[in-house]
């Protein structure tokens, strides 16, 4: 764990085993490839440890996603795709991450690989990687549906979600949110249509519509010097209110 972990420039079990101290890498091969291990049980035991060290008045779990790029076309996932890493399309694995955050402090709790059409459709691929038969194409927003239920299904307390565009847009798993009375916090495109009170619009269109007097200047936390920003420490939101089933609203 030290060793992937690590700011390495390449990690590989020769790279990671001379990082941990290691003679060769006989150890670290035989963990990846030799070695039996339940990745799900391990994931299980690191969350339960995150929650009882991070405490859960007014946790959340943040979905993301991120990029690894690759040389190659055998890496599971691989393809040309677009990736934060990057910040444009390039050859990458891609994958989808959970993480639960209090005051406390944050930590990942769990993951999942997000597999292109082009991996899902071609079995045989699929089959030389390892991949397990029954695995089928599902969105990044159907990984985070995935892993958001999985966790509250744990036991996992977390009162509200965060997450970009990618998931905000995304109403299947904005109605999975509202199912289980958990909040969200998850951003919109300006193009996407909200239904309020007065009707239903283009969030641009509704956002310039808006007289000043319902925005709220919220800080995000102190502003680093070295950090270039459009809105200082502070950013404007606009709250509205949206009732969700058996509640009063959120």
């Amino acid at each position: 764990m030290e060793g992937l972990l690590a700011d390495l420039p390449r990690k590989n079990c020769w790279t990671i085993a001379e990082h941990a101290g290691d003679v060769t890498p006989d150890g670290m091969q035989h963990l990846l490839s030799r070695a039996v291990w339940d990745a799900d049980a391990v994931r299980d035991d690191v969350r339960a440890v995150a929650v009882e060290c991070l405490g859960g008045i007014d946790a959340m779990l943040v979905v993301d996603e991120t990029g690894d790029l690759k040389k190659g076309v055998c890496s599971v996932g691989v393809q040309r795709q677009y990736t934060g890493t990057a910040g444009r399309i390039e050859n990458a694995q891609v994958g989808v991450f959970l993480t639960y955050t209090t005051k406390i402090g944050h930590t990942l709790i769990d993951r999942e690989l997000y597999l292109p059409r082009s991996w899902t459709g071609v079995p045989e691929r699929c089959a030389a990687a390892g991949v397990p038969e029954d695995t089928r194409f599902a969105t990044k927003p159907a990984l985070a549906s995935r892993m958001i239920l999985r966790a509250l299904d744990a036991g996992v307390p977390a009162k509200w979600v965060a997450g970009d565009e990618v998931y905000g847009g995304n109403p299947t798993l904005r109605g999975d949110l509202e199912k289980r009375q958990v909040g969200y916090v998850l951003a919109a495109a300006c193009d996407h249509h909200v239904t309020t009170a007065t009707g239903t619009g283009r969030a641009d269109e509704l956002v310039a519509g808006l007289p000043k007097r319902v925005w709220q200047r919220l800080s995000a936390g102190k502003a680093r010097k070295d950090t270039a920003s459009t809105t200082g420490p502070g950013s404007d939101w606009w709250v509205e209110r949206t009732s969700l089933p058996g509640t009063g609203g959120c």
